[in-house]
């Protein structure tokens, strides 16, 4: 085979599939072979069925061959988070109280990513209802640390070559973090962008749809494909979709102003990573203070979680609160304790952070930070790492990207975190993609790596 499609992002695969100097079925037999060689040391997939994902292939080898009309993500396989519904695939949230349970229509973006060509290749392991406790998967750097949470395994099928591209889902750091700790990109858009219907759901206020490749293009030709106006998200509004993948392959007009910012629990790989890539940066990044009113936003954006989360896993509690982890009962009873004035109160933190936001992101182009608080934890510790560096921009609502250009002393990677305005997702990848044209052209361009 003159192309090896695991080695190849999601744009390549794409452009030789409909060429025809490659098939939908072989780029996904490779896949397969691919999860068939490594899936006992990574674990990342609660669900794999080799002979539907071929079926898939076969019928888009069928179509482009007939000369119909063929869509972004022509034969590209992607992995899909186990809380996200697909029809007549398994989908049982990381937890047993939902085992046996097969959907019968897919969730909305589901059908879009169907839609734009893409082929399911299957489930990829989650944390117990995209919450605390650990999932089966392992970092494929040292499968001894974390891979971080919820989207653990979607973050691991990418970084091993298992798929090019996957879902995941974020309602406090849980598409960044992964990100961060497994080397590859992740994406978190504005609240809103992505529709929900048949996601599970943890918390409305919160919950947001992202997604993992290995290069900034590649995930923004995911999300795009997943964007657009779902009629029973309320989140969602009917207008145009961002042109996404075409920012993410654009210089913006001018080299863009960050504004570095530090937030509490960086450890000191993270910390001197970080101020080696603003002394390579120059004048283009300049340390700045958050809002005071941001001390409070993790806090905040906890006490909406978990007061959603038992409203909305009630039902499941009362099916199966023996099955439920400690954590999850524990959260479940955090939550059920939150007084309603508490709870409302702070609904309105989102306006009054992006306010302090706007004011910021008026005078520079994105804000800069770490995306995790270091390399990954070990597994040992029981915990799939802080979302200190997250939970403030997910309860904004903003656009959020990371970057994999930071590693620790031993090599371990730790992503660099965008942070842009809400709504302006097609600004924040052309600053990505400036910051990455940037480093590249450095003299460290070899490793493109600081710390």
């Amino acid at each position: 085979m003159a192309h090896d499609p695991v080695s190849l992002g999601a744009r390549a695969l794409r452009d030789l599939i409909a060429s025809g100097a490659l098939s939908a079925e072989a780029a996904t037999a490779a896949c397969l072979k691919r999860i068939a060689e490594t899936e006992p040391q990574l674990r990342a997939w609660a669900f794999v069925d080799g002979q539907d994902a071929v079926a898939q292939a076969r019928a888009l080898d069928a179509r482009r061959k007939a000369g119909a009309a063929i869509g972004p993500l022509h034969g590209v396989p992607v992995g899909i988070k186990d809380v996200i519904d697909t029809a007549g695939m398994p989908t049982e949230r990381g937890t047993p109280v939902e085992k046996g349970r097969v959907p019968p229509e897919d969730a909305h973006l589901v059908a879009r990513l169907r839609a734009a060509g893409a082929v399911v290749i299957g489930k990829t392991a989650t944390t117990e209802l995209a919450y605390l406790a650990p999932s089966q998967a392992r970092n494929p750097h040292d499968p001894q640390r974390t891979p971080g949470g919820s989207s653990s395994g979607s973050a691991v099928a990418v970084a091993s070559g298992q798929v090019p591209l996957a879902v995941g889902t974020q309602t406090g750091g849980s598409v960044i973090r992964p990100a961060s700790y497994c080397g590859t990109v992740g994406f978190k858009p504005s609240f809103g962008l992505i529709g929900r219907t048949g996601v599970l759901t943890q918390s409305p206020f919160l919950d947001t749809v992202g997604g993992f490749a290995r290069s900034l293009e590649d995930v923004a030709l995911l999300v795009e494909a997943m964007a657009g106006h779902d009629p029973q998200d309320q989140a969602t509004a009917m207008q145009p979709v961002p042109r996404l993948s075409d920012a993410a392959t654009q210089q913006p007009p001018l080299p863009p102003l960050l504004a570095v910012v530090s937030l509490p629990g960086a450890e000191s790989p993270m910390q001197q990573a970080m101020a080696e890539l603003t002394a390579e940066l120059g004048d283009r990044a300049h340390g700045v203070d958050l809002p005071p009113a941001f001390a409070e936003a993790e806090s905040i954006r906890r006490r909406i979680n978990l007061a959603e989360m038992a409203r909305c896993y009630y039902p499941l509690e009362r099916r199966g609160a023996a099955a439920l982890s400690p954590q999850m009962r524990a959260a479940l009873t955090e939550g059920q304790g939150i007084l309603a004035r508490d709870y409302l109160a702070a609904l309105d933190w989102r306006q009054v952070l992006n306010a302090g936001l706007d004011d910021l992101l008026s005078r520079c182009d994105a804000i800069l930070c770490p995306a995790a608080t270091g390399p990954a934890p070990a597994i040992g510790e029981g915990s799939t790492g802080s979302a200190a560096m997250n939970g403030p921009w997910t309860l904004c609502g903003v656009p959020a990207i990371s970057l994999p250009l930071l590693a620790d002393e031993n090599g371990l990677p730790m992503g660099v975190q965008l942070i842009g305005r809400r709504g302006e997702d097609a600004r924040l990848l052309r600053v990505a993609a400036w910051l990455t044209a940037r480093l590249d052209a450095s003299e460290e361009s070899e490793s493109r790596r600081f710390g």
